[in-house]
């Protein structure tokens, strides 16, 4: 099973990874004001993971291959690492859907 774990970054915002079941982080969160929000995108990622219309496969400048994972409004939730190439992004995908629906939450903020 996968873990969200909630942290706080050394701006005092509030921010969130999904790990999967071996520990790798396969999705980092943007920064949140409050930990209630942090939360919200917690759920977000929860529901909008089934869909895999809302994941967007995309190229960093580098030519690393990496994915969002957006709410049905447009807005991104969270950002996959680079990765090595596109059937690995693809297999990260994979994991965000497997992981994140029955994940628990690791609060680990101040």
């Amino acid at each position: 099973m996968g873990k969200f774990v909630i942290s706080t970054r050394k701006d005092g915002k509030f921010q969130f990874n999904l790990h999967a079941q071996n520990g790798q982080i396969i999705l980092t969160s943007q920064a949140y004001a409050a930990k209630a929000g942090c939360i919200n995108g917690i759920e977000s990622v929860q529901t909008n993971a089934a869909d895999s219309a809302q994941f967007e496969k995309l190229t960093a400048k580098d030519g690393s291959p990496y994915f969002t994972l957006k709410a049905t409004n447009g807005q991104v939730i969270g950002n996959s690492q680079m990765y090595s190439s596109e059937s690995a992004r693809d297999n990260g995908i994979a994991s965000v859907q497997n992981n994140a629906p029955s994940a628990t939450i690791d609060d680990q903020s101040e």
